[in-house]
Protein backbone atom coordinates (compact mmCIF):
# COMPACT_ATOMS: atom_id res chain seq x y z
CA UNK A 1 0.00 0.00 0.00
CA UNK A 2 1.10 3.51 -0.76
CA UNK A 3 0.30 6.17 1.81
CA UNK A 4 0.20 9.95 2.04
CA UNK A 5 -0.19 12.22 5.04
CA UNK A 6 -2.85 14.86 4.40
CA UNK A 7 -5.20 17.27 6.17
CA UNK A 8 -8.96 17.39 5.56
CA UNK A 9 -9.90 20.75 4.03
CA UNK A 10 -13.51 20.23 2.91
CA UNK A 11 -16.33 17.72 3.25
CA UNK A 12 -19.31 17.79 0.87
CA UNK A 13 -22.14 15.30 1.14
CA UNK A 14 -25.45 14.27 -0.31
CA UNK A 15 -27.42 11.47 1.33
CA UNK A 16 -24.72 8.95 2.31
CA UNK A 17 -22.12 10.00 -0.29
CA UNK A 18 -19.21 12.15 0.88
CA UNK A 19 -16.58 13.91 -1.21
CA UNK A 20 -13.66 14.74 1.06
CA UNK A 21 -10.89 17.09 -0.01
CA UNK A 22 -7.42 17.03 1.48
CA UNK A 23 -4.31 19.17 1.37
CA UNK A 24 -1.15 17.19 0.70
CA UNK A 25 1.97 19.28 0.03
CA UNK A 26 -0.22 22.16 -1.20
CA UNK A 27 -2.02 19.89 -3.66
CA UNK A 28 -5.70 19.09 -3.36
CA UNK A 29 -6.64 15.41 -3.26
CA UNK A 30 -10.23 14.13 -3.39
CA UNK A 31 -11.77 10.99 -1.93
CA UNK A 32 -15.24 9.56 -2.46
CA UNK A 33 -16.70 7.75 0.55
CA UNK A 34 -19.99 6.13 1.49
CA UNK A 35 -18.98 5.63 5.10
CA UNK A 36 -17.35 8.55 6.89
CA UNK A 37 -16.93 8.51 10.67
CA UNK A 38 -17.52 11.49 12.92
CA UNK A 39 -13.75 11.52 13.64
CA UNK A 40 -13.18 12.98 10.17
CA UNK A 41 -13.65 16.74 10.31
CA UNK A 42 -12.10 19.73 8.52
CA UNK A 43 -8.61 20.12 9.98
CA UNK A 44 -8.16 16.42 10.81
CA UNK A 45 -4.76 15.00 9.83
CA UNK A 46 -4.99 11.54 8.26
CA UNK A 47 -2.99 8.86 6.52
CA UNK A 48 -4.45 8.17 3.09
CA UNK A 49 -3.85 4.75 1.56
CA UNK A 50 -3.89 3.65 -2.07
CA UNK A 51 -3.36 0.19 -3.55
CA UNK A 52 -0.45 0.12 -6.03
CA UNK A 53 -2.73 -1.37 -8.68
CA UNK A 54 -4.96 1.73 -8.42
CA UNK A 55 -2.26 4.24 -9.40
CA UNK A 56 -2.09 4.85 -13.15
CA UNK A 57 0.86 6.58 -14.81
CA UNK A 58 1.05 8.97 -17.75
CA UNK A 59 4.22 10.22 -19.40
CA UNK A 60 4.21 13.52 -21.33
CA UNK A 61 0.54 13.96 -20.45
CA UNK A 62 -1.45 16.96 -21.61
CA UNK A 63 -5.20 17.30 -21.75
CA UNK A 64 -8.17 16.59 -19.55
CA UNK A 65 -9.04 13.32 -17.84
CA UNK A 66 -11.67 12.36 -15.27
CA UNK A 67 -9.18 11.31 -12.57
CA UNK A 68 -9.66 13.69 -9.62
CA UNK A 69 -6.14 13.19 -8.33
CA UNK A 70 -3.21 13.99 -10.59
CA UNK A 71 0.19 14.09 -8.93
CA UNK A 72 3.42 15.22 -10.61
CA UNK A 73 6.02 12.63 -9.63
CA UNK A 74 9.48 11.37 -10.56
CA UNK A 75 10.34 7.71 -11.15
CA UNK A 76 12.69 6.40 -8.43
CA UNK A 77 12.82 2.83 -9.72
CA UNK A 78 11.17 0.61 -12.30
CA UNK A 79 11.37 -3.14 -11.80
CA UNK A 80 10.09 -5.24 -14.66
CA UNK A 81 8.80 -8.77 -14.09
CA UNK A 82 7.44 -11.27 -16.58
CA UNK A 83 3.98 -9.66 -16.73
CA UNK A 84 3.99 -6.62 -14.44
CA UNK A 85 6.19 -3.64 -13.60
CA UNK A 86 6.57 -2.09 -10.16
CA UNK A 87 7.19 1.62 -10.56
CA UNK A 88 8.29 3.56 -7.46
CA UNK A 89 7.41 7.24 -7.66
CA UNK A 90 8.74 10.15 -5.61
CA UNK A 91 6.12 12.66 -4.46
CA UNK A 92 7.65 15.22 -2.08
CA UNK A 93 9.98 12.61 -0.54
CA UNK A 94 7.12 10.13 -0.16
CA UNK A 95 7.32 6.93 -2.20
CA UNK A 96 4.22 5.78 -4.04
CA UNK A 97 4.14 2.45 -5.85
CA UNK A 98 2.29 1.81 -9.09
CA UNK A 99 1.83 -1.70 -10.46
CA UNK A 100 1.24 -1.63 -14.21
CA UNK A 101 1.55 -4.18 -17.00
CA UNK A 102 5.00 -4.83 -18.41
CA UNK A 103 3.62 -3.92 -21.83
CA UNK A 104 2.56 -0.47 -20.61
CA UNK A 105 5.90 0.15 -18.94
CA UNK A 106 7.80 -0.82 -22.08
CA UNK A 107 5.46 1.13 -24.39
CA UNK A 108 6.12 4.31 -22.36
CA UNK A 109 9.84 3.57 -22.05
CA UNK A 110 9.76 4.30 -18.31
CA UNK A 111 13.11 4.87 -16.64
CA UNK A 112 14.53 6.32 -13.43
CA UNK A 113 14.35 10.11 -13.40
CA UNK A 114 11.38 10.41 -15.77
CA UNK A 115 8.77 12.98 -14.79
CA UNK A 116 5.34 11.32 -14.87
CA UNK A 117 1.83 12.06 -13.68
CA UNK A 118 0.27 9.61 -11.24
CA UNK A 119 -3.52 9.35 -11.58
CA UNK A 120 -5.73 8.13 -8.74
CA UNK A 121 -9.53 7.98 -8.88
CA UNK A 122 -11.31 9.54 -5.90
CA UNK A 123 -13.00 6.19 -5.27
CA UNK A 124 -9.61 4.45 -4.89
CA UNK A 125 -8.30 6.52 -1.97
CA UNK A 126 -9.25 5.63 1.58
CA UNK A 127 -8.39 6.84 5.06
CA UNK A 128 -6.11 4.31 6.69
CA UNK A 129 -5.60 6.11 9.96
CA UNK A 130 -6.71 9.27 11.76
CA UNK A 131 -3.60 11.06 13.04
CA UNK A 132 -5.23 13.97 14.84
Amino acid sequence: MSSLIATVTQIDYCDSLHIVKFDCHNQTLSMMSLDLTDAIQVGTKVKLVIKPSHIAIAKDFSGEVSYSNQLKTTIKSCTNGQLLSSVKLDFFDTTLESIITLNSSQKMGLKVGDQVTAFIKASEISIGEVLG
